[in-house]
């Protein structure tokens, strides 16, 4: 059986970059765990575009339930990481415990999806040497943290480096979930065979 997948968010996520993750997962069979920095009920927005705006609006949405508190998260249980936009990473990554979760991911070398402005998280890790040398795109006004990362900024609105698939905005999510799924159940069918090979 295959461990659950993480989500990792918290108040004003965008409401589409956490609940079209969250039912693919578990349409895909999989366990979808939902954490923020304290279990609770988060409040989702909706970030559109407007003509005449020079940026996107922000709007209330839907009440969402987080399963688990930061601290108790032991990354180990899980299989993959997925971090939704919206102003959630601003925030999140200040809490004391994302790093060492997120960390985790990128050390184990597990499959992680981070969409529009989920690459903020990454800066707040201790060493973003992680992402020197590799590309990742995101919302266009991240591009100065994507760059700050050492990463290179990908214009096109989809990128999938090794087991770190990025996304531009809530419109890439299907192909984001294609290849982010794809990748989890590449690391599953690996675990099996190297677990069949062990019982022979």
């Amino acid at each position: 059986m295959s461990k659950p997948i993480l989500i990792l968010t918290g108040d004003g996520a965008e409401v589409l970059e956490v609940y079209y993750p969250y039912y693919r997962v578990l349409e895909e069979g999989y366990e979808a765990v939902i954490a923020s920095p304290q279990k609770k009920v988060l409040h989702t927005v909706v970030h559109d575009f407007i003509e005449g705006w020079d940026t996107y609006t922000e709007k209330p949405a839907h009440l969402l339930a987080s399963h688990i508190g930061f601290a108790d998260v032991n990354p180990a249980d899980y299989a993959a990481l997925i971090i939704p936009g919206g102003r959630a990473p601003e925030y999140i990554r200040q809490d004391a415990e994302l790093p060492r979760i997120v960390q985790h991911f990128l050390d184990a070398d597990k499959p992680v999806g981070a969409i529009c402005h989920g690459a903020q998280v990454f800066l707040a890790l201790p060493d973003t040497g992680y992402f020197k040398g590799r590309t990742l795109t995101a919302y266009n006004a991240c591009k100065l943290e994507v760059e700050r990362l050492g990463a290179t900024y990908a214009e096109d609105t989809l990128h999938v480096d090794g087991k770190l698939v990025s996304g531009h905005a809530w419109p890439d999510l299907p192909g984001f979930m294609r290849e982010f799924l794809k990748l989890v159940r590449e690391e599953n069918a690996g675990k099996e065979s190297d677990s069949e090979a062990l019982s022979l």
